[in-house]
This record gives C-alpha cells, structure tokens and sequence, in this order.
C-alpha cells in the first residue's frame, strides 16, 4: 500500500521540506546548553505553580478536570486583557483568543489566511518554527533582511514597489517580531514601526505581530505594533511561556473580531482548559508586572556576562548585535560554516543552533550561530564561550 497516496497535495508539498525540529541539535551528557531558548530553571515558578494547582483543585474539586472546564479559564481571559491594556492595547472581548502556546496561534492564523498562491513576507534571518508552519501552506516568500535596528523596512518598500510595478503578486501578511526578535535579539526602532504600518496600508497586507520577547526588556519596552494600529492590519500573538512557563502552553491572538471568529471555527475546542484554570489561579496571586520586573533584571545581568565572555575571548573575525531584551545572541563568524562547525563544538561540551535554520536560503545563514543566554547559568556561560572561542 502507497500511504503517501492518500496524503493531500498540501500535506504532500509540506513533506518536502526539514521535519519539524531538525534544527534541534542532540546534546550529549553535561553539555553547556547554549542553544536553549528556554528560561532558566530558577526562574521557573515550581512553587507558586504547585499553588495554585492545589488551590484550583481544593476549591473546585473535579470541575477543573471536564471538557468545559474552571470558570477561571474565562478570568484568564481577563487577565491576558489587564496586561494588554496596560500596554496600550486595548481589545474587546470578542477580538482576543486563548490559544495553546504562540505556536497553535501562528498555525491557525496560517490556516484562515493563506494557501499554496499566498506570499508571506518575512524577515530574514527569522524565528525557525514560524518558518515550518508557513511551509506547511504555501512556497512564495518574500525575504526581507533585519540589521540592528531590526527589518530594514526602506528594502520591504523596495521589494513592494519592484513587484507592483512587475505585476507580481504582494504579500498579504508579513510575519515580523519587532521586539526583541528571534534569532537577532534585535528590536525595530519607532521610525521603522511607524513606516511599516504605511506600507502595510499603501500595499494592504496584514501584518503578524509575534511578541513573545515584548516584555522581557532591560529598559522600556517599545511599543507593540498593536498599540499604534489604527487600520486593524495587526494580529498580535502574546505568550506566558517567556515570563511564566513554557510547558503551560498559553499563548493568545489579538485580533479584529473577524479574523478572531475565523480563527476559533477551526480551533474549536484544542484547548487545555486545566493549564488555563491553573495559570488564572497563578496569576490571582502573584503580581506578574513585578515578575517581569525580576526577569528584565536577571536576564539582562546573563546577557551582561555573556556579551563580556564574547568581548573577552573571541577572535576580531567574530561580530554581533548588542541586544535589549529577549534571550538571545546573534554572532557572526566570518569565513565559518557554523553548521559543519557545531559537530566540533559538541564534541567540547557547548551547543548553539546554526543560523542556516532561520533562513529560507539556509546559505544565508551560513557564516551565523544564536546563543542563548536564558537556560544556562553565569558560569556555565562564561565556560561554554570559552570552549567555543578554542574551537574557532
């Protein structure tokens, strides 16, 4: 029997590319986890969790449990709107939707929007699942590159005006993550927020606004392009994961209330309405804007020692972006196939993700590599840029 006969041409086309997860390197035993984009274990709250678990379950018994679920699965509905709401994002109630982590947002964002004809405009390098759901539904991508100050948006105005005037088709979204970005750790400047929102109206795309970084700052959060949107071109995804806990999988879509109703349709009922009770009862009780607070600081004292261990021990041929906020690094190694590299640096106890996996054209990714100063401690960073710094 042919299996991959009764596949569907979409499920065919997406095949083609890397399985999901193939940038994830195999660690061996003991290695210095510069690759993990994970928060760091002290940060995570075990305790405060193992809270309001118990008291979720103390005063509701079973309830918690079912398919419907704690009502406290509609309070985190309100508290998910406090927190945008003090970040200048006002919604309504019908224009804002619980998913299960940022992921679950971004594939069924995809799903309403785009098929195998659709362009996606994104910014190049890029955050690397993002990259796996878009190739689940369409090829045509427009690469548009990001330097210091985040998507160089004079090259998106180019690209727009070659392609209208060659009658070629313009995007309808552009996927970017202005704040803090996925791989470069870099953040889009207000001029460059303010001139995208024009493109976006001159050209009508629909712009996808992923800030799962937004509040880990080490000064003031820029504002989110939400928060100036007067068209309602932007679909805001926000996560927990970053400043609460990854595996708790609350993630949520901002949105006009169409796009909101076409999203939930084909959501349906995917949810995990215990993790959501127990993140509403987490929430109840602890502070969260003090608990950013805590992070911005504790992370911005890794960064702090990471960049110091770079300064100090890499070679003049090794460059990179200072970033404010996030957890990541981004590093480039000139003459250095960082892939072919990363087999070497594991052998020595240290891992990075190789920056050919952010990139459409895995070339362009070629002379890069991310680090991440979240998951590991202060030692282990200064430790594991040494062990890189021997093997270059």
């Amino acid at each position: 029997m042919n299996r991959q006969s009764y596949f569907n041409d979409n499920t065919k086309a997406a095949l083609k590319h890397d399985p999901p997860g193939e940038w994830m390197p195999m660690l061996p035993d003991g290695c210095i986890r510069l690759s993990s984009g994970f928060p760091a274990p002290n940060l995570v709250p075990t305790e405060a969790l193992n809270a309001a678990v118990n008291r979720l379950l103390e005063e509701e018994q079973d309830l918690p449990l079912h398919y419907v679920g704690s009502p406290k699965v509609d309070k985190l509905k309100e508290q998910i709107h406090a927190r945008m709401a003090k970040r200048d994002m006002g919604v309504s109630e019908d224009e804002l939707l619980i998913t299960a982590g940022a992921c679950q947002a971004i594939d069924l964002v995809a799903r309403i929007l785009l098929d195998s004809n659709t362009v996606v405009a994104v910014e190049s390098p890029t955050y690397m699942e993002a990259l796996e759901i878009f190739q689940n539904y369409t090829d045509h991508f427009i690469s548009i590159p990001v330097d210091q100050h985040g998507l160089q948006t004079n090259k998106l105005e180019e690209v727009l005006v070659e392609r209208k005037q060659k009658g070629l088709p313009l995007p309808k979204v552009l996927y970017t993550i202005p704040t803090f970005q996925n791989p470069t750790g870099t953040t889009m400047n207000e001029e460059r927020r303010k001139h995208v929102l024009e493109l976006a109206a001159k050209y009508d795309f629909l712009i996808l606004e992923d800030d799962a970084y937004g509040e880990l700052s080490f000064d003031a959060s820029p504002t989110p392009l939400k928060a100036m949107d007067i068209d309602g071109r932007v679909l805001y995804l926000g996560s927990l994961s970053k400043v609460v806990a990854p595996g708790m999988r609350i993630g949520w879509v901002a949105a006009d209330s169409e796009f909101i109703n076409a999203i939930a349709w084909f959501k349906k009922d995917l949810d995990h309405p215990f993790a959501q009770a127990t993140m509403a009862s987490f929430l109840e009780q602890n502070d969260i804007g003090e608990r950013i607070q805590v992070l911005g600081e504790a992370y911005q004292d890794k960064c702090a020692v990471l960049l110091s261990a770079l300064e100090q021990h890499m070679p003049d041929s090794v460059s990179w972006y200072k970033p404010e906020g996030g957890y990541f690094v981004w590093v480039k190694v000139a003459g250095v196939d960082t892939s072919q590299l990363l087999s070497q640096a594991l052998a020595e106890g240290i891992s990075y993700i190789p920056g050919k996996y952010f990139f459409l054209n895995p070339q362009d990714g070629k002379e890069y590599l991310r680090l991440s100063f979240s998951y590991a401690d202060k030692q282990e960073i200064v430790e594991g840029i040494q062990k890189l710094s021997n093997v270059l």
